[in-house]
């Protein structure tokens, strides 16, 4: 068994980076929307998941958390399919928590304008602090 003196000096040596991805792996391009029938309407779409991954940009470290998107659609909605592997691009990815929400938004408008949507996300507890960072896009943004 060891001492704490020497676990100390073992664990200082743990100090050690990940390698990242750089954010040019985020793959925006497999986006996709289709047409809405009820373009005027003042529906919202909420979708949500709990297994939102990218990494801290110094440590590699991973980070996970809740996202949560809620749009009014416009004359597009999104798919969810191409979704899902946009939101996979970002595993590995070194990006800080507020860059990911925006980035996502400003990603997601492009593809189907909405009329508003916000973005959420909500991260786990990490080092004792919760982040949560929270995007928005017309409406009362």
């Amino acid at each position: 068994m060891s001492s704490i003196e020497a676990l100390q000096e073992r664990y200082e040596r743990l100090d050690r980076r990940f390698e990242t991805r750089s954010e040019s792996a985020i793959d925006a391009g497999c986006l996709m929307a289709f047409d809405y029938d009820y373009a005027g309407h003042d529906a919202e779409v909420a979708i949500d998941t709990e297994e939102f991954t990218a990494v801290c940009p110094w440590t590699g470290l991973p980070d996970f958390g809740t996202l949560t998107i809620r749009y009014v659609p416009d004359e597009q909605c999104i798919e969810l399919k191409s979704l899902k592997y946009y939101l996979l691009s970002y595993m590995g990815v070194g990006i800080v928590h507020e860059h990911v929400a925006n980035r996502i938004l400003d990603d997601l408008v492009a593809v189907c304008k909405p009329v508003r949507m916000s973005v959420e996300l909500d991260y786990n507890v990490r080092g004792g602090l919760h982040a949560s960072v929270t995007a928005r896009y017309g409406g009362d943004s």
